[in-house]
């Protein structure tokens, strides 16, 4: 499914998108597209508002960290991981996997 072109995200930034009802946030790092969820397990606070630091996301409430390559949660107070997914990059779009998220009929970018 296709949620997002590769231009929509700047290298060192995230953007949020909706894949269903799921908030996803995408990061650019070094070209390469990652996503995991967008809610950080630890505030409840939108990962996309946060800022990343080489292939960390630092939440913007706490400043709590994830790896965005894994989703893996590297920085205090964040003990629980967030969900990542898989990423696939086809003629400039970013797709994603809709089986993996359940209430996924479309994909549907945030303004």
């Amino acid at each position: 499914m296709k949620v997002a072109l590769c231009s929509e995200i700047r290298e060192g930034r995230a953007r949020l998108c909706r894949v269903g009802q799921h908030a996803v946030c995408l990061y650019n790092v070094g070209g390469t597209v990652y996503a995991t969820d967008d809610l950080c397990t630890h505030g409840r606070a939108s990962l996309a508002d946060g800022f990343l630091e080489g292939d960390e996301i630092v939440c913007p409430l706490h400043e709590g960290r994830f790896c965005v390559r894994t989703g893996r949660a590297t920085g205090a107070p964040c003990t629980v991981d967030v969900k990542s997914y898989s990423v696939m990059v086809k003629e400039g779009a970013v797709l994603l996997n809709c089986t993996e998220f359940v209430d996924a009929p479309s994909g549907q970018p945030l303004p």
